[in-house]
């Protein structure tokens, strides 16, 4: 009777030990580079367990921790700007000014796409401008090393973790590949679209700006968007601009521009 209730209470402190572990399912998070590699290994497993194929988990393998990427997501001060700050910061007159001349010059691209989509040429205007400069400033890091460092750090690994998979995901299809380019946070294209948008929303190749302002204008339409309605803060579109971006300051700029480019006329920083 002693032998066997000494057995039965090891079986149970080890079972209360194994429950007090970390688990194995999931790779650690960092904040340092130090343990990059490790989480790639264990990071790999876990995918290759999920159907991501040897493709995708040879460029995941290969990528590198991304020291710029992590400095830029410590650093977003913009977004903590005033309204009038933002604008001049951004170059709000500029892109004013330039999207009214696309507007002109792309009209059947623009009539086309507020056909199918319900979205007019001002706020696709307004954050293609806002995004890249119109696709000037696309970005030149390597987008899976960007997003596999943020999936790493453990400032916001279960949102980066979920665009991993969705990059993963689109490395297997060919849609991108280990050596695409991107912004600092692994978005690509003229609009900037980060992986699971791309998954979801994503029409066609989106370094080409047809494709990424139809892209664009899907997600919007898919977050609600009204055709005839307005989309200034308050009106009912404006939701699907929030969607887009979390940034206050971001959403009313937008909205803001695309005013100001629809209607034409008018200073950049105007109400």
């Amino acid at each position: 009777m002693i032998k066997g209730r000494t057995v039965a209470t090891a079986v149970i402190g080890a079972a209360a030990l194994l429950l007090c572990l970390p688990s194995a399912e999931a790779a650690q998070c960092g904040s340092s580079p130090a343990g990059f590699e490790a989480w790639k290994r264990e990071f790999s497993a876990e995918a290759q367990g999920k159907g991501i194929g040897q493709t995708a988990i040879s460029a995941l393998m290969q990528t590198n921790y991304a020291s710029a990427t992590i400095a830029a997501d410590r650093g977003q001060r913009s977004f903590s700007l005033s309204l009038d700050q933002f604008l001049a910061k951004r170059g709000a007159t500029t892109i004013v000014a330039k999207g009214r001349q696309l507007k002109q010059s792309q009209a059947a691209l623009f009539a086309s796409i507020q056909q199918r989509y319900g979205v007019p040429p001002g706020p696709l205007i307004a954050i293609w401008g806002m995004e890249t400069g119109f696709g000037s400033q696309r970005g030149n890091q390597n987008m899976l090393s960007s997003i596999a460092t943020l999936a790493y750090d453990c400032r916001r690994p279960e949102f980066f973790t979920d665009q991993l998979y969705a990059a993963l995901k689109l490395i297997d299809r060919g849609t991108l590949s280990g050596s695409t380019r991107g912004s600092m946070h692994g978005e690509v294209g003229q609009t900037q679209f980060m992986p699971k948008n791309i998954l979801a929303y994503g029409t066609g190749n989106l370094e080409v700006a047809a494709n990424a302002l139809n892209s664009t204008a899907n997600f919007l339409k898919a977050h609600g968007w009204r055709a005839g309605a307005g989309y200034q803060p308050g009106e009912a579109n404006f939701a699907a601009i929030e969607a887009w971006n979390a940034a206050g300051v971001y959403q009313k700029a937008i909205a803001l521009m695309g005013r100001q480019i629809d209607e034409g006329g008018g200073a950049a920083a105007s109400r």
